[in-house]
């Protein structure tokens, strides 16, 4: 059986998801990634313990639109939890036991060749429509880009950012201060499909909180969605189950449903 979830936002929450989204006892807090000899990033001491049962038990993937590079900052998927895939860089990426799946990457190359014009082409078109961002551009081994954004814009331009951005194969996703531009051929569900058929086991339960996420989702027979999430305000994503709580509760509460599912299961 396989178990797949996003990690920023849904099981593992940074010093500023922290400040933004709450948390009743930072006592109970177990680092999980760290980066420049600090901790950045954290899950509740429940939560786990949990995981570490979960991946003992079943097939745990992580899901993430961070870079391989990003990805290998969480240190307990080198000591503390054991993992036998990982997709990273939105399912650009597949990580089988430590390295990169070659034929993945190559099949992603050629299908963003064929299905989307270039990153230097897209901003030129959202050039014209006169788009300044308030904001730092980062780019992501060179698959996709984002914005920090000091400011966010109006909705009626992030629609028209959305309508020009899918008219040249590309899409977006606004995730806090973050704005994602992210080809077509790059999706977390291929990727989690792709290891699926590999595997010959089908994927019970994911989570996730971004429309990014929706991809795999939609594939799942249980999804859960963390209710401060993106997917919990748009339309057009439906049949999961919500959170009760916010924050790094919400990510407990997932993985606690994950190991109800297992043991119900087996």
């Amino acid at each position: 059986m396989i178990f797949a979830s996003d990690l920023d936002r849904t099981l593992v929450y940074s010093n500023r998801a922290i400040e933004d989204l709450g948390n009743d006892d930072p006592s109970l807090l177990k680092p999980v990634e760290r980066k420049d000899d600090n901790w950045v990033a954290y899950m509740t001491e429940t939560s786990y313990s949990a995981l570490k049962e979960l991946a003992r038990n079943s097939l745990f993937i992580p899901v993430t639109t961070r870079t391989t590079e990003q990805f290998n900052r969480f240190h307990i998927f080198k000591d503390d939890i054991a993992i036998k895939y990982a997709i990273t860089s939105n399912g650009a990426n597949i990580i089988y036991q430590g390295m990169l799946l070659k034929e993945w990457s190559a099949h992603i190359i050629n299908r963003m060749t064929e299905e989307s014009v270039t990153q230097k082409e897209l901003l030129a078109k959202l050039k014209k429509e006169s788009f300044q961002f308030d904001g730092q551009m980062k780019q992501a081994e060179n698959l996709f880009f984002y914005f920090i954004l000091n400011s966010l814009p109006p909705a009626s331009d992030l629609q028209v950012i959305h309508k020009v951005a899918v008219l040249n194969g590309w899409r977006i996703s606004l995730q806090g201060r973050k704005l994602y531009f992210i080809p077509r051929a790059i999706s977390k569900g291929d990727a989690l499909e792709y290891i699926s058929k590999r595997e010959g086991m089908k994927v019970i339960a994911g989570a996730g909180d971004s429309i990014l996420d929706w991809d795999f989702l939609k594939n799942c027979h249980y999804r859960f969605v963390p209710a401060h999430g993106e997917l919990a305000r748009v339309s057009g994503t439906n049949d999961y189950t919500l959170t009760k709580n916010k924050g790094i509760g919400a990510g407990e509460e997932i993985i606690l449903q994950f190991l109800q599912l297992l043991r119900l299961t087996v």
